[in-house]
């Protein structure tokens, strides 16, 4: 350890993920910044719906609803279930119920 260097620099260091590990988690936390992804992912909380139940529950239309939810599938957040023509999305996992209600939970301390 240098005599300049602070004596916590070492275990931050230690705590940095790598660049491409920080690229690639800044990717996945901008796919949070947009108000109509968020307002799906809030919609699927708890339910499977379909594209046109998530389109009349937050007031959009079904192609602007199809677009977010292919990017909200693209990055792993929701699922798809086929059911014969039509298709079903839900939350990928628990991780993502976490991640939301955590961000709620932290927003109202």
């Amino acid at each position: 350890m240098s005599l300049f260097q602070a004596p916590g620099s070492e275990k931050a260091r230690h705590n940095l993920p790598g660049t491409a590990l920080s690229l690639e988690l800044a990717d996945f936390y901008k796919v949070f910044g947009d108000v109509s992804r968020i307002r799906i992912l809030f919609a699927l909380l708890d339910n499977e719906l379909y594209v046109n139940e998530i389109a009349d529950t937050l007031g959009m239309s079904q192609s602007a609803v199809s677009h977010q939810l292919r990017i909200l599938r693209q990055n792993k957040l929701v699922s798809i279930n086929r059911k014969g023509k039509t298709s079903v999305y839900s939350l990928n996992d628990d991780h993502v119920y976490r991640i939301l209600t955590q961000g709620l939970e932290h927003l109202s301390e």
